[in-house]
């Protein structure tokens, strides 16, 4: 009922502890909080909190339209409502290096478990989009150096995220990994490898969790669990499929009303009633309290 019991605090040192585990995290993208729940219940290991996401929710492109007071609020919305560890897109850090420390503690006061922030210049594109553009070393090892120094909590995530693999190719994408963990990143995001093998060459250079970006109609192939595995990936997010899921059942929905003046045909592939219910937690709610509202749970599917 209402949000999780487990603090912030037990799910970072959750989080650590499951990535120092061997096991390949599985972190799909929670588009609300209610996502998050279903996330849970589903058996995953995580909560991915993607920037695209977000910016799509208000109706914006990806290119660093939002703000940091959008990306906390919407965090802590989702990450209060599961057990699970989330991590969270924190994009380029919201500024310089002072701009970069006030996020890491904003994020962490809001409850996620780990950040990514990356090396793209402002204003930033989506990863997985040409014309991209990287900051200079020494500006990329900043931001991570002041995310690393400002958290308060040791065990939240501080993970750096690197795009220049489509700007100056794989050597520099290592080297640029390299400097990231020298400057304190607990983990590495390499953004659009273009195979596997790419991955193996990350995982070999470094010596640090790596992620791994499904991302469908992207750069990289959508590779399964047992393939990221096999080269050594710590994570695998799918950060915009729940959205892109739940769009195209809603576009097909609202064609259908258009074609057919009514919805009936779509009735079987929606959510019933009674599992929104027993996903809500409703019987926790009529249990609570029922001298302030009282109702009965439908429990036909």
């Amino acid at each position: 009922m209402l949000y999780s019991t487990v603090p912030a605090s037990e799910k970072r040192a959750a989080f650590r502890a499951a990535l120092a585990s061997g096991r390949l995290l599985r972190m799909p993208g929670a588009f609300n909080p209610l996502s998050a729940r279903l996330i849970q219940e589903k058996g995953f290991e995580g909560v991915y909190i993607s920037g695209a996401v977000i910016a799509a929710d208000l109706g914006l492109p990806d290119i660093g339209l939002t703000t940091l007071t959008e990306v906390a609020g919407r965090g802590a919305q989702i990450a209060r409502m599961t057990d699970l560890p989330a991590l969270i897109d924190a994009d380029t850090g919201f500024g310089e290096p002072m701009n970069v420390a006030r996020t890491v503690q904003t994020l962490e006061d809001a409850g996620l478990a780990g950040l990514h922030i990356e090396d793209q210049v402002n204003p930033k594109r989506c990863g997985h989009l040409d014309g991209k553009a990287v900051v200079d070393s020494d500006t990329a090892v900043k931001r991570i150096r002041a995310a690393a120094d400002a958290r308060r909590d040791p065990n939240l995530l501080i993970m750096a995220r690197t795009d220049i693999r489509g700007v100056d190719g794989l050597g520099a994408a290592i080297d640029r990994a390299k400097q990231l963990v020298d400057a304190g990143a607990d983990a590495i995001f390499p953004e659009a490898m273009a195979d596997l093998s790419e991955f193996e060459a990350i995982r070999s250079a470094v010596d640090v969790p790596i992620l791994a970006n499904m991302t469908e109609f992207g750069k990289s192939e959508l590779f399964s669990v047992q393939q990221l595995e096999s080269v050594g990936v710590n994570l695998v997010i799918y950060p915009v499929s729940l959205l892109r899921i739940a769009m195209g059942a809603a576009e097909r929905g609202l064609d259908a009303l258009v074609a057919e003046g009514s919805l009936a045909s779509e009735v079987p592939g929606m959510q019933t009633r009674a599992r929104l219910y027993e996903l809500l937690d409703y019987e926790s709610y009529n249990a609570f309290d029922t001298s302030v509202f009282n109702f009965d749970v439908p429990t036909a599917r």
